[in-house]
């Protein structure tokens, strides 16, 4: 079971295709700047952030990857150990759209199931849109994720995308202390039980139990024979 004191660290890797935005959500997020630059990423890159979630201290960790395939070797070595996953997509590049299940199936292949969110990312740009609001809609509902659409560089859901996976994570953590708690529960109830019915067992066979007694001399025997197999 989790300790009181113990420090709760969750791993998000943040994935996608390259220009989508994830290395600007990481730094908005994590230092609060943004930078209209872009700069790609070489294999990975890594900040952290202090958070309270539901009056825990919770330290998240965000892993931002490149998106272009000549970094995959690298990249996947990284989801590994991963509890949140972050699929990003870019309103004005239609093929990181289109390219959310492949990315979500490379994360799963290395760490299966975690919890995952789409982000819709540069939404301040709607106006030159390529993907439509229900294409996006109905994709999340067909993966069966939970939907973002952010702007970085307007500071929009940002938070709310890191803690909804926090939140997530926290609720699981719960479900396996309690699962925990309650197996301990049942195996003492099991051993104390058992212990009922062995003492009622002895005590009946006591009542109804005729004792005889044994010469001594065939006792003597047995114990000879014994010591015989041991010196052999």
């Amino acid at each position: 079971m989790r300790e009181e004191d113990m420090e709760i660290a969750i791993k998000v890797v943040v994935v996608g295709n390259g220009a989508v935005g994830k290395s600007s959500m990481i730094q908005r997020y994590c230092k609060g700047i943004f930078t209209k630059d872009y700069k790609k990423t070489i294999g990975v890159d890594f900040l952290e952030r202090q958070i309270e979630v539901n009056n825990e201290d919770v330290r998240l960790m965000l892993w931002d990857t490149a998106g272009q395939e000549e970094f995959d070797a690298i990249t996947k070595a990284y989801y590994r150990g991963a509890q949140g996953c972050v699929l990003a997509f870019s309103t004005v590049d239609r093929d990181s759209f289109e390219a959310i299940e492949t990315w979500k199936k490379k994360v799963e292949d290395e760490v299966g199931q975690i919890n995952m969110v789409i982000v819709q990312n540069k939404i301040d740009l709607i106006d030159e849109a390529v993907v439509h609001s229900d294409e996006a809609e109905a994709l999340a509902k067909k993966l069966r994720l939970r939907f973002y659409r952010t702007s970085v560089k307007e500071n929009l859901n940002v938070d709310e995308v890191f803690r909804y996976l926090s939140e997530k994570y926290l609720e699981e953590l719960s479900m396996v202390v309690e699962d925990d708690t309650q197996t301990l529960t049942i195996g003492q109830g099991v051993i104390q039980n058992d212990v009922k019915s062995n003492s009622k067992d002895k005590s009946s066979k006591n009542k109804n139990e005729t004792i005889s007694l044994k010469p001594h001399k065939k006792r003597g025997k047995k114990l000879l024979m014994s010591s015989k197999c041991d010196l052999l």
